[in-house]
């Protein structure tokens, strides 16, 4: 590792875990520096009008159709065969060209998870749900909540994913190359519900429960409400991962093409994290090693450097066994996202689409730090971050049609208020008192306040899109969007005796483009043949968060350094281009497509100065170029056995070495750190009846770990294997369904999620989780 730079990426998972980021580890004497912390909009009514099926309707299409032009649609029938409760990005890594990593086996762990799209990561998407969007997917998101905690699975109707350039109206602050749009099921028509019960390994078990109204009245009101509770036991060491939700949605027609949709969702969540590992540390000390949790005696004595097991002889060994085990590290979130959604019909020619909504969530993560010593003299401290963020918005668009064209024009505006705040809280002598603990809540009093941040953030969008038809078989789009978002905020408080600052950066930053274009062609030109293009232009907003934990905002070191800096910085920006060719008839499916992506003004935090007192600039590092192509192929040779296979192939090059201080390191033509060039995935269907069998097997090549590429993680293999067997009534209730699940079928020991922490320029970094081991799953459902 080089001495004296730490590179950190804005755009990193990490975005301020207290047991991950650790900003003042840096002060332990032989640290290495850390590396970079690292359903459009108010279209969406009309959309989900047009493209709302029955239930056996989408069956037969997830079977024939399930795309189109640069959209591919993952729907209830295949979200059907993971478990319950698996997470929506787990879902959508069965698409070519999508990929997901997680150390527990339903991707539900916020901190241990990450989604990448064809190079860009989860929080360079745009995301929405019902066309709201939920901000940037990361860990505690400053600017929306996770899709997990937004949604539950089993109310998803469709996941539409565009891995262009995204839709003009798509309300995002963070849509750099695609996006991802989730509709929501509607009440059904009929009274009527279901329950179902999971197991599954390490004490997993969920339980959710639905009820429909049906039609309630003459005007068609009707509504739904559900409920969900999952718990279970980390498949290494010692702590649970704990979440409920409820989600409801009222459905009011207006006429006969209109309607109102009103939507409330709340979630709670605990989560016991696993402890991130160097490669190092799980080379040699092997994938179960953990937190010391429940053991606290076991982790004070750690703190005084008195090892025992596995770790005494690694600190022997010359290891860093203090940093290999912490005692505990948690997060926990709760919020709530409603609102209406109202698409009226108001003649032949025009239609209204407008969308209202409000969010807020509480979150905090901890981390049990042996660097900064209790009042009491105890070598462990308590470290904490509280966040929180509160926003509402609406879009509002109006469709005009006229003879071949449909004009879509509309606005987007959002406030966001955001804070973050790092507390130290005092632990006990053993023995003494109960430790802190992120789920008890039994905090206290803090001793210290590292370090607050405040943020407010307005967000406006306007776009103009044409859709033209000149031919039956041919559809033409070409529009553009505005934007103009401005954060301003900074700093609350600072202890200048742990930051090492007199002064944190305050003052405002603005990230504006008046001209995104996109333009977009689809061309059915023989049955079954379909050719489409894609060219958009997109930009990323400035990101905001806690002090040097890998925002932009937040990555100014102090004053100074965000006034030279504020001037010359620019918003990231991307160019992304998009053809394929599709072919669909009964018996065979397939379909290649081709990208290439320019990615400019690529904000990178640096980081200088000696590692007890570093001064972190965010500077604009250049570009990403990247190249890939996707290719698919479905075959149904017989009826009712269906089996497709995917390829992918990424080339994603740094264009640009780094100077700082005179110094040139060289990461011009350096693959991009934490995505596989090579990917391969297999699915094999049968139906016999009212049973199902299913396999799937993913390959993804090795993803370099340094951003020189001195160090990477090995490619591996990871299968699972489902069955379902239904019945389709039994006395008053229908479709009774068995379900099994088995995931890591062959048990292989491999690396899943990588950068939690951020990412090093060269060498070894504590940014890796082993993933998880074999797990089964049962499901019992019913209907009624």
């Amino acid at each position: 590792m080089i001495p004296d730079l730490a590179f950190s990426a804005d755009a990193a998972v990490g975005t301020g875990k207290a047991g991950g980021a650790k900003p003042r580890h840096v002060a332990k004497a032989g640290a290495a520096p850390s590396g970079p912390a690292g359903a459009r909009g108010a279209s969406a009514g009309r959309h989900e009008e047009a493209r709302a099926r029955s239930s056996e309707d989408v069956m037969v299409t997830s079977l024939r159709h399930n795309a189109n032009g640069g959209t591919e649609t993952m729907t209830r029938t295949e979200m059907d065969r993971f478990v319950q409760g698996s997470s929506p990005m787990m879902m959508l890594a069965r698409k070519p060209g999508v990929n997901f990593v997680a150390n527990d086996p339903l991707g539900v762990d916020t901190w241990g998870s990450s989604l990448y799209m064809r190079g860009f990561q989860q929080d360079q998407l745009g995301v929405t749900l019902d066309g709201v969007p939920l901000g940037a997917q990361t860990y505690l998101p400053y600017n929306g909540q996770s899709i997990n905690f937004s949604i539950l699975s089993d109310n998803i109707e469709r996941m539409d994913v565009s891995e262009g350039g995204g839709d003009v109206a798509l309300p995002a602050t963070t849509n750099l190359g695609g996006s991802i749009q989730i509709v929501s099921r509607d009440p059904s028509d009929k009274f009527g519900g279901k329950i179902s019960q999971m197991f599954g390994s390490f004490n997993a078990f969920r339980t959710y429960g639905r009820i429909d109204s049906g039609k309630l009245n003459a005007s068609g009101t009707k509504f739904t409400i559900s409920y969900a509770r999952s718990d279970g036991d980390k498949w290494k060491g010692h702590g649970e991962q704990f979440d409920q939700q409820v989600n409801a949605k009222l459905v009011q027609p207006v006429g006969q093409e209109s309607n109102v949709k009103l939507f409330f969702n709340w979630n709670d969540a605990t989560q016991f994290n696993y402890a991130d590992q160097t490669i190092d540390m799980l080379n040699t000390l092997g994938h179960r090693n953990d937190y010391y949790y429940a053991d606290y005696t076991r982790a004070y004595l750690a703190a005084q450097g008195q090892f025992s097991g596995a770790l005494a002889a690694y600190n022997a060994a010359g290891g860093d066994a203090l940093d290999a085990s912490y005692f505990d590290g948690v997060t926990h979130s709760s919020g709530y996202l409603g609102g209406v959604n109202a698409h009226l019909v108001l003649n032949r020619h025009l239609a209204w689409n407008t969308v209202f909504y409000g969010q807020a969530a509480n979150q905090w993560g901890t981390w049990t730090t042996p660097y900064v010593t209790s009042p009491n003299g105890v070598p462990l401290s308590e470290q904490i971050n509280f966040s929180g963020n509160q926003k509402f918005g609406f879009t509002t668009a109006l469709d005009y049609k006229f003879r071949k064209h449909t004009i879509d024009v509309g606005v987007w505006y959002e406030n966001n208020r955001y804070h973050v705040v790092q507390d130290m809280f005092q632990e006990p002598v053993p023995g003494e008192g109960t430790p802190v603990s992120g789920v008890l809540g039994n905090f206290g009093t803090p001793f210290q306040q590292n370090w607050g941040e405040n943020f407010n953030t307005n967000s406006f969008q306007f776009h103009l899109e044409d859709t033209y038809r000149p031919l039956a078989n041919l559809t033409l789009r070409a529009g553009f969007k505005s934007m103009l978002v401005t954060t301003v905020g900074g700093s609350t408080a600072n202890y200048a005796a742990y930051t090492g600052q007199d002064q944190l950066a305050n003052g405002s930053l603005t990230s504006a483009k008046a001209f995104l274009p996109h333009f977009n062609g689809v061309w059915h030109f023989l049955p079954g043949h379909e050719l489409y293009f894609d060219v958009a232009r997109n930009m990323r907003a400035y990101s905001y968060g806690g002090y040097q934990l890998g925002s932009t905002f937040g990555g100014f070191a102090n004053q100074a350094t965000f006034d030279a800096a504020k001037n010359t910085l620019r918003p990231e920006t991307a160019w992304v281009y998009d053809v394929g060719y599709r072919y669909l008839s009964q018996i065979v499916g397939g379909s290649l497509n081709l990208y290439h992506a320019d990615f400019s003004n690529r904000i990178q935090n640096l980081t200088s100065g000696p590692i007890t007192d570093p001064v972190s600039t965010p500077i604009d590092v250049g570009g990403v170029s990247m190249y890939g192509v996707d290719a698919a192929l479905t075959l149904r040779p017989i009826k009712n056995l269906s089996i497709t296979n995917s390829i992918s192939y990424n080339h994603s090059t740094y264009d640009n070495n780094i100077v700082s201080e005179g110094v040139t390191y060289g990461l011009a033509g350096k693959k991009v750190v934490a995505f596989p060039q090579l990917m391969y995935k297999a699915d094999i269907s049968y139906n016999w009846g009212p049973a199902t069998v299913y396999a799937n097997a993913n390959y993804m090549s090795k993803r370099y770990f340094s951003y020189v590429n001195d160090m990477s993680v090995p490619g591996y293999w990871l299968t699972s294997l489902g069955a379902s067997y239904r019945f389709a009534r039994v006395g008053p209730l229908h479709n009774l369904k068995f379900d099994l699940n088995i995931y890591n079928l062959t048990n292989i020991s491999y690396i899943s999620q990588i950068g939690e922490n951020g990412l090093p320029l060269s060498g070894d970094y504590q940014s890796a989780l082993a993933g998880s081991p074999r797990t089964y799953f049962g499901t019992v459902s019913v209907e009624f």
